[in-house]
This record gives C-alpha cells, structure tokens and sequence, in this order.
C-alpha cells in the first residue's frame, strides 16, 4: 500500500530536496504541502494547502498521511524579532507535531540543530532545545530529531556570513575525526536522504547528530 507524507518547509532548501525525492519515490502516491506560498509545475501526487503557518491548526481535517517531515526555519536576519522567531522555530513544530498525534500520525521528523539544548543561554539553541523537548512530549512511535552542523547547499537567499563559515569548515574537514564527527558541513540532499531512510526503516536512536546524518544519507 502506498503511502502520504506530509512536509512542512518545502520551499527552503532542504525542504525542497525531500519534496524532490518523494516525488520520484513510488513508494508515496501523495504528497501534501503546508506552506504560505504556492509552488508551480508539480506533478498530480502533489496537494497544497496554502495559509499562514502559525494557524496550522486550521488544517487539522487535512493533516493526515503516514508521515511528517518538518523542515521549518529561519535565521535571526530574516526574523530579527524574537516573539516571532519562536513562534516560527517553536510553535510551527510543535503544532504540527501535535497535529500528528491527534490524527495518528506515527512518523514525525524534525530539523533542529546542533547545540539544541532548553537549558542553553544561547537564544537561537534554548529555543531548538524547548521544540525538541515539546515534540517529544508528544510521544509520536517513529520520531526522529536530526541536529545537523552547518548545512551546505546552494541557496537562492544570500546568508553571507553562512557562506563565510562553509568555506572555513571545508577548509578544515579533514580534521573533523573522532568526536569531531559531529561538526562535519551536511549537504542539504543528504539530510533529506536520510530523512527518507529514517521514515522507511526501524532506527534506535532518537536524535540524529551530523555524522549520523551524513551515515545515514550517504548509504541510503
């Protein structure tokens, strides 16, 4: 039997690549979109339902599929205002991860970042640490929180000080052994690809650390 997903964050650039890949992937008949704006020249298995993400729960009827890929972000330039990032990073997450469970949803996969941590002074990881935490309070069967490093790919959006550092952390990689593993770049195909996998397979783990993530991508 043919599968639905769902996938939150499809016009961002990791997003994009999940949508890409479970379009080709015939393993999916349907695809459900949930974003602010339409994108054009999808194929038949592609619905969209377009609103303002902040009131997801207006789509409670139409928040169903087997599973949820939620790659929802923003950056501190796009969203300088605090009250409002969180209500991006935070609430969009949570809410759809408690979509999930009211409409038994087993499979729900989060994008965080490495560092998360609800306990940190650092705004940006207190609040990954808060969704992961909140996410997981559902107690969704499959869930999978994946932290990865900086992620690598090309953007249509200019993040100069992002590229600044991809370049420095390219430089260095082969020095990234050991423990070091973690802060490896992860290309955004690759996250995607794991994702996939994850949703596919049986995993142990719970949260997906950047060297798993590259594991995980690269074999699937």
């Amino acid at each position: 039997m043919k599968k639905t997903a769902i996938i939150l964050g499809a016009s961002g650039l990791t997003g994009g690549f999940v949508l890409q890949k479970l379009i080709e992937d015939e393993r999916y008949d349907t695809i459900k979109l949930f974003s602010r704006s339409k994108i054009e020249g999808l194929p038949d298995k592609v619905q969209q339902f377009i609103s303002d993400l902040l009131e997801l729960n207006q789509f409670k009827t139409d928040f169903t599929a087997d599973e949820v890929y939620c790659c929802i972000g923003t950056t501190a330039k796009k969203t300088p205002d605090k009250t409002l990032y969180k209500k991006i990073d935070f609430g969009i997450p949570v809410a759809a991860a408690k979509l999930s469970k009211e409409n038994n949803i087993s499979t729900f996969l989060v994008i965080s970042a490495m560092g998360a941590n609800k306990n940190s002074t650092v705004f940006y990881n207190k609040t990954k640490g808060e969704m992961e935490n909140s996410v997981l309070k559902q107690q969704i069967k499959n869930t999978y929180v994946l932290r990865p490093s900086l992620i690598g790919g090309d953007r249509q959006e200019t993040r100069l000080l992002e590229k600044i550092g991809l370049v420095i952390f390219k430089v260095i990689q082969p020095l990234f052994i050991g423990k070091l593993k973690k802060y490896k770049i992860v290309n955004a195909e690759t996250i995607a690809q794991a994702m996939i996998g994850l949703a596919n397979t049986k995993y142990s783990e719970v949260i997906i650390t950047s060297e798993h993530i590259n594991k995980l991508g690269n074999n699937a």
